[in-house]
């Protein structure tokens, strides 16, 4: 009796022609996130990928898998031969293991046979089994409408047996979709925003500004803190940490106070997209909502947008922060964004920001400055960092 892990995806399913090229980036991704695990070899049957596994405590690995882009659910199985008697024998071993945990006190069974050589049909090994089950045990009844617990008999080539079905992420294979330049700060949004991006099959680096002195190491090391937490669901980021505090100065000194946010949200933007372009990522992401702070207004993005050429990915442009928090809470980036470190934002930060900022006009106040020049040597001062996940 061998044990399994039941992979289940979705949507990769009903790509066409692709979908091979979609199932095989899936089979490599789970390959690597287990490939320090000894004893576990991962294989793909009509629309299902098998792990065959020896390890004794299995949560690690149901934890791990889950955690891979493109998986919609894992179910911890065993596998036996097409043999009716040793169906009943192992569900009544699994139900009974499942009972351990829990006082489940109804149950049903399904049964799947896509191996139409099986003498039974479906609705006979569900009877069979569950009559097994229910002269076995006292206390539990069948409820085919609203059980506790669901046993499934899946009859293929051989016979999986199962209680539990553990949801995944669901989404795409990560890597399968290009690749982005996420723009990292400290704070909630961002890092959500980079973890659905890549939910979504997109390869991500990230571009982090700081204003170094004026924010400290910690704030710094609190974002490659936030980065190696998302390197747990994506493998290793690299990390373009770019100094702002030149391009603030130069703001402060020559331009409208109220216009600060504004421009410096500019030179972000083009700064990530030439390190973009340097490391051959084809889009941006951000993690603004709309109206959620003065620069995130419908002007304030339309500006922050007419700076760059790349398309700019606003996975939570109409996410409200309630809904945002229970992301971040969800990925574990929650109790890190929240600590009281400040970032570059907070540096000269006027009394009054324009709200509704033209074109026009910031064009004007940035033609005050050498922007040429201040890009330039903010890029070549960057330092450039691996971060990855270290549990």
């Amino acid at each position: 009796m061998r044990k399994f892990l039941i992979v289940r995806y979705g949507e990769i399913a009903l790509k066409g022609r692709n979908r091979y090229y979609f199932e095989n980036k899936l089979l490599h991704n789970i390959r690597t996130v287990i490939k320090d695990m000894s004893g576990v070899q991962v294989s793909k049957q009509h629309g299902r990928i098998f792990v065959e596994h020896d390890v004794e405590d299995s949560e690690e690995l149901i934890e791990r898998v889950t955690k891979v882009f493109g998986v919609v659910s894992v179910s911890p199985a065993v596998r036996i031969n097409n043999d009716i008697n040793l169906m009943k024998e192992t569900a009544l071993e699994e139900v009974k293991s499942l009972l351990e945990d829990k006082d489940y006190k109804s149950f049903k069974v399904e049964s799947r046979r896509s191996n139409k050589g099986f003498e039974l049909k479906s609705p006979e090994i569900s009877r069979l089994v569950g009559g097994y089950i229910f002269n076995a045990i006292d206390d539990l009844h069948v409820d085919v409408h609203s059980p506790e617990f669901t046993l499934t008999v899946e009859v293929r080539n051989q016979t999986y047996v199962y209680c539990r079905v553990i949801p995944g992420f669901s989404g795409m294979p990560y890597g399968c979709a290009g690749r982005g330049m996420l723009l990292l700060s400290g704070g909630i949004d961002s890092p959500v925003a980079g973890w659905m991006i890549a939910k979504r099959g997109m390869a991500i680096e990230a571009v982090h500004f700081h204003s170094y002195p004026f924010t400290s190491e910690r704030a710094k090391e609190k974002v490659m803190d936030l980065a190696r937490i998302i390197s747990e669901y994506t493998g290793k980021i690299r990390i373009h940490s770019v100094n702002l505090l030149e391009i603030q100065q130069a703001i402060n000194e020559h331009c409208p106070a109220p216009e600060m946010t504004i421009l410096s949200r500019r030179f972000m933007m083009g700064i990530a997209e030439r390190v973009a372009e340097l490391t051959h990522c084809q889009a941006l992401i951000t993690g603004e909502s709309i109206g959620q702070v003065a620069s995130q207004t419908i002007e304030g993005l339309t500006v922050t947008n007419s700076r760059v050429t790349l398309p700019v990915l606003r996975p939570l442009i109409a996410m409200d922060k309630v809904d945002i928090i229970k992301v971040a809470k969800k990925i574990g980036t929650f109790e890190t964004s929240i600590l009281p470190f400040e970032d570059c934002c907070t540096v000269f930060l006027p009394d009054k920001v324009v709200t509704r900022p033209r074109v026009e006009d910031i064009v004007a106040s940035e033609n005050l400055l050498d922007v040429e020049a201040l890009m330039t040597r903010a890029i070549e001062g960057r330092e450039v960092v691996d971060v990855e996940f270290e549990g």
